[in-house]
């Protein structure tokens, strides 16, 4: 996002604006090529923590690290001219204290030039959302399935069903009032979904939470069909690149091991004749 760009890029009061109107498209990205992809039709481009189970193999979220977030946030804003950065802010670096969260939050914004991060929780972390928003620094939220909690919440379960619905709502609209600017459900019954989205007055962005979010967020990895044995409910694949990729490194394997790649077109003539 160069000062030079001519193309006027989204800020998080543009997205506030955009509640109740046409609905925001967000996927996430880990590198400058896929961000420059997003950035052509989406109006969020998430740097998740998810980036360590996506790009680095791990098995949670938990082992995100800040230079993990930081380089890789640092990549996609490059590749991001029009589409706002949203950067996670990763477990154990804003629970401490709103004080932690702060510094994190600051270095995270002034390290990758990204305008806003976004956290996991809802009442217990409202204090901290106020502390960063008072201090100039625009927060996403996110409720209801918070994967750094998934220890806590027994798995990636749907929350909010019976009993859980009045806390989810009740975390929701603390985050309204601390001052985020938008907020992700995920895995939230469709139903409390909607009628989330219908009290707030910012927007609601869903993953796993119905149609009547304001928004829209998924793993760009997952609707591209990158992993071919990840099949998630609230996931739609519009692509099978997984599979493509797999029987395109196959027919490489096999035209090097029967010696037809590289043809001569493949390959470079001597500018000298070689003598025999």
């Amino acid at each position: 996002m160069s000062a030079t760009s001519p193309v006027r890029p989204v800020l998080p009061p543009d997205i506030r604006a955009r509640k109740g109107g046409e609905p925001l498209v967000v996927l996430t990205a880990y590198s400058t090529p896929v961000a420059r992809l997003v950035d052509a039709h989406c109006d969020v481009v998430l740097v998740g923590d998810s980036l360590g189970m996506v790009i680095h193999g791990l098995p949670s979220t938990l082992g995100v690290t800040m230079e993990m977030m930081i380089l890789h946030g640092r990549a996609v804003v490059r590749g991001a001219q029009r589409a706002m950065p949203v950067i996670d802010m990763p477990f154990g670096s804003y629970e401490e204290s709103p004080a932690q969260a702060f510094r994190n939050a600051s270095r995270l914004m002034a390290e990758t030039g990204a305008p806003a991060v976004k956290l996991e929780g809802g009442v217990h972390m409202a204090e901290t959302i106020a502390f960063l928003t008072a201090r100039g620094v625009p927060v996403m939220a996110h409720v209801g399935l918070t994967p750094q909690a998934v220890n806590t919440l027994g798995g990636y379960k749907v929350v909010g069903r019976d009993d859980e619905a009045a806390k989810v709502m009740a975390d929701a609209k603390a985050t309204e009032a601390a001052g985020a600017f938008s907020i992700v459900l995920e895995k939230v019954p469709a139903g409390l979904a909607g009628r989330i989205t219908a009290e707030l007055a910012i927007p609601t962005i869903g993953i796993g939470a119905g149609v009547d979010c304001d928004g829209q967020v998924l793993v760009v990895d997952d609707m591209l069909g990158l992993f071919t044995d990840f099949r998630p409910k609230f996931v739609k694949r519009y692509a099978e690149l997984g599979r493509a990729a797999d029987e395109a490194i196959a027919a490489y394997a096999a035209e090097v091991r029967s010696r037809t790649f590289p043809a001569a077109e493949h390959s470079f003539a001597d500018t000298v004749p070689v003598k025999k």
